[in-house]
């Protein structure tokens, strides 16, 4: 399809779609009288562009699916007049600015019963939900008894970055840990992006860079990327290597929470270790908190 053809079908979505969600909202609901003579369903255009702070001429030409420029802010206040919620909200801005939309402050999301279902159905499969912090808040069986109870640690204890780079187990355990250092903190790089007006990344960055050269350095570099899946090898001290491919999974319903699996690798003696540590056989291959990042 030539390329105007995409522009004029962008426009045209976007302009039905700013009709569909004017003419399901009533005037009382947008605080406004309904009057005697309204045959319109729902809003008028001049009064969505009023509530919004825009003058109609220029309303009506987006709803005409015309080629104008359109704000951020502009977005945001539609978006708040014709009360989208957070989907309606983001398909908003990709089909306005074909970019989502921006993030000013962290919310801690909401983990559904499914995902928490979904993790303890993995059972033998170290799993757990990590937010856009980088915070595991969520964790399997099979991931406590290999990693520790996050849960009883205290909140920055609970910190994938902070644990790797302030603890010394997860430099002893982890048999490569300039790598997994390096991807880490690219990822927590590609989370900052998102929240960087979030005094809390500001704080945790500055302290991390005082207190590890490592983090300092690896911070100056400014990689970035969201590496899907990748290796990673632990060792036990009673038992050997633990071996897994890790693979991390986006959430669908909460976009700020991600799953890290780990996957016993073939051909190796990671998942009858597993065993052993689930049965309480082994102690977790760790420091006395029971765990590592």
């Amino acid at each position: 399809m030539p390329p105007d053809q995409l522009e004029l079908d962008r426009r045209h979505e976007l302009a039905e779609f700013l009709r569909s969600r004017r003419a399901r909202l009533s005037p009382e609901e947008a605080g406004l009288p309904r009057g005697a003579r309204r045959r319109t369903p729902g809003l008028r255009r001049e009064e969505v562009a009023m509530l919004a702070g825009t003058s109609r001429e220029w309303y009506t030409w987006l709803e005409q699916g015309r080629d104008i420029n359109v704000s951020v802010q502009v977005l945001e206040s539609l978006a708040r007049v014709l009360r989208l919620g957070a989907d309606e909200r983001e398909h908003l801005f990709l089909l306005a600015l074909r970019q989502p939309p921006p993030v000013e402050t962290f919310t801690q999301p909401i983990i559904s019963p499914t995902v928490h279902q979904f993790l303890d159905h993995l059972e033998k499969t170290p799993a757990c939900v990590v937010d856009a912090r980088m915070n595991v808040v969520m964790q399997n069986a099979a991931h406590c008894a290999v990693f520790g109870d996050y849960g009883a640690r205290p909140e920055k204890e609970r910190n994938l970055i902070w644990r790797l780079f302030t603890s010394p187990f997860p430099r002893q355990i982890n048999v490569a840990w300039e790598k997994v250092a390096q991807v880490f903190i690219a990822r927590f790089r590609a989370g900052y992006a998102r929240f960087i007006n979030d005094p809390w990344w500001t704080e945790q960055i500055a302290e991390l860079s005082r207190i590890s050269p490592e983090f300092r350095e690896l911070w100056a570099r400014h990689d970035v990327f969201n590496l899907s899946d990748g290796q990673k090898t632990l060792h036990h001290g009673e038992a050997g290597d633990l071996v897994f491919d890790f693979l991390w999974l986006q959430t669908v319903d909460a976009s700020d929470l991600q799953l890290l699996i780990h996957i016993p690798h073939s051909n190796t003696d990671t998942a009858s270790i597993l065993e052993r540590l689930l049965s309480g056989e082994l102690l977790p291959p760790a420091d006395t908190e029971g765990g590592h990042s």
